[in-house]
């Protein structure tokens, strides 16, 4: 089962030989040939679509209105944080747009002002003592903070003895990859029943050998580890560093802090907690807090005050672990989290987590309720797993749930749960709607009930059916081919 119910034409195949949109002016000047050599010229214009700028403009709103987004139905993948963007935040980092990276820090005060106001608010926020806005995302963060726990190893004369990193089954996969990337081994402590660390196990994983520990708080199946203080202290007792992966940072904003609970670096998603693009609506954002020990490592440049109250970047440090990336972050994302943060103030920051933490347990229980089985039956966070009812499949439900005009939650993450259904529809989504999505999930109970074939052949009303995922993987088709005189797409040219 697979294919299209509509033939919405490509953009190749809505093009005309000569058909044309604006023409950019002519600009006098060297030859192309003359900048860059002749032998890198083409020999023939691009294969390019050729099309005015009404079918251009069309093409791609008929390709928008076929999608799912966060402005037009709910979104709720867990562990991603899809939640509504305010638009005038938009505004706000608009504002910027027109300045560049390596204009002189006297024609910018303004903007790193900014910057340095919500290096400090990031700092606050998390209890962390210093903060850089540099990482580019999540993951870019992790990198960024395990380099430096690295780089504090190596300082104690403890860089060839420490080579573990520990981390949770349920953890982000970008965790254990981090830590292989900068040279550690992974080791992996289990799951308990309760839905929290094995905390037996984790004291058996650490030792003199233990370089961090890295752990989400609330956990990756959206439970909070009670149990952090205790696991902090073991950690520290053997010299290793806690490390606090920020994705789930909506759930405690404003009402509890890491630092507190004793992580030693954190690094923040604020493409996820605090109003910035998410996934392909924009670049990531991955500011990094740490403890003051740890401060000598961040990258740089750094925006600081001088001391005649003037701003500027700490360009040069001994210590640090050098630059991660170019300039000084996604400062249009930074200036959205700025204005986010400058809008809520700290009881609207609070509000946030209780809002979510309210929106996840409501919908835990509706879907308890309609037969679906939570993975931890306890009171959740931001987020709750659970899992459909013995001999329906996870994805069977989900691409049931593109029928009903709404997003599947996220599915089969994390994998130390069976079937999983990672489900977070955060604090942006109304009553109304989590209702709407818990009736949408029971009449897909019911309609399994009545005909344990039937989701199956699920979805039948988008635009493209249900696909062969295994050829999708084994075999994609990552070129356009023109269509033969019966319709179908010929081989496409090597």
């Amino acid at each position: 089962m697979n294919g299209r119910q509509d033939e919405l034409p490509t953009i190749f195949e809505r093009s005309a030989p000569g058909r044309r949109a604006a023409r950019p002016p002519r600009v006098e000047g060297p030859a192309m040939a003359d900048l860059l050599g002749a032998e890198v010229l083409r020999s023939a214009p691009p294969a390019l679509p050729e099309v005015s700028e009404l079918d251009l403009v069309r093409h791609y709103t008929n390709l928008a209105h076929r999608q799912t987004s966060i402005d037009g139905n709910v979104y709720p993948l867990g562990s991603c944080t899809m939640k509504y963007n305010p638009k005038v935040h938009e505004e706000v980092a608009a504002a910027f747009e027109d300045l560049h990276p390596e204009q002189d820090p006297s024609s910018v005060q303004g903007l790193l002002e900014l910057l340095g106001t919500l290096q400090d608010w990031l700092g606050t926020i998390t209890g962390m003592d210093d903060v850089t806005l540099q990482p580019a995302a999540g993951a870019h963060g992790e990198l960024t903070g395990i380099l430096m726990i690295r780089a504090f190893h190596e300082a104690n004369g403890e860089g060839a003895q420490r080579r573990n990193v520990i981390v949770p089954d349920a953890a982000h996969g970008t965790n254990p990859a981090t830590a292989g990337m900068v040279g550690y081994d992974v080791v992996e402590v289990p799951t308990a029943a309760d839905g929290e660390v094995d905390l037996a196990a984790m004291k058996a994983a650490l030792g003199p050998d233990t370089a961090a520990v890295m752990l989400t708080n609330p956990s990756t199946v959206g439970i909070f580890e009670t149990r952090i203080q205790e696991i902090a202290d073991a950690a520290h007792a053997v010299g290793a560093q806690l490390y606090y992966d920020g994705a789930n940072l909506n759930a405690i904003v404003g009402k509890a802090r890491p630092g507190d609970m004793g992580f030693d670096v954190v690094h923040m998603n604020l493409h996820k907690t605090l109003t910035t693009p998410h996934g392909g609506g924009g670049p990531g954002t991955g500011p990094v807090g740490v403890k003051a020990h740890l401060a000598p490592y961040l990258p740089l440049p750094r925006v600081r005050q001088e001391v005649d109250g003037t701003w500027g970047l700490e360009e040069t440090r001994s210590t640090s672990i050098g630059r991660m990336r170019s300039y000084y972050g996604n400062v249009g994302n930074l200036v959205r989290a700025y204005a986010y943060i400058r809008s809520l103030g700290a009881e609207g920051l609070a509000n946030v987590a209780e809002m979510a933490v309210l929106n996840a347990n409501y919908l835990r229980v509706r879907m308890r309720e309609a037969g679906f089985q939570p993975a931890f039956d306890r009171t959740c966070m931001h987020e709750f797993v659970a899992r459909p009812p013995e001999g329906i499949s996870t994805n069977d439900v989900a691409k049931a749930l593109l029928d009903e005009g709404m997003h599947p939650m996220t599915v089969y993450f994390p994998m130390v749960v069976k079937e999983a259904m990672m489900v977070e529809p955060t604090e942006t989504e109304s009553l109304q709607t989590l209702d709407a999505y818990a009736d949408a999930l029971a009449r897909i109970l019911q309609r399994a009930a009545r005909d344990p074939g039937a989701l199956a052949e699920a979805p039948t009303t988008t635009p493209v059916r249900r696909l062969d995922e295994v050829a999708a993987a084994r075999h994609p088709v990552l070129r356009w081919s023109p269509r033969d005189e019966d319709g179908e797409a010929a081989a496409a040219a090597d």
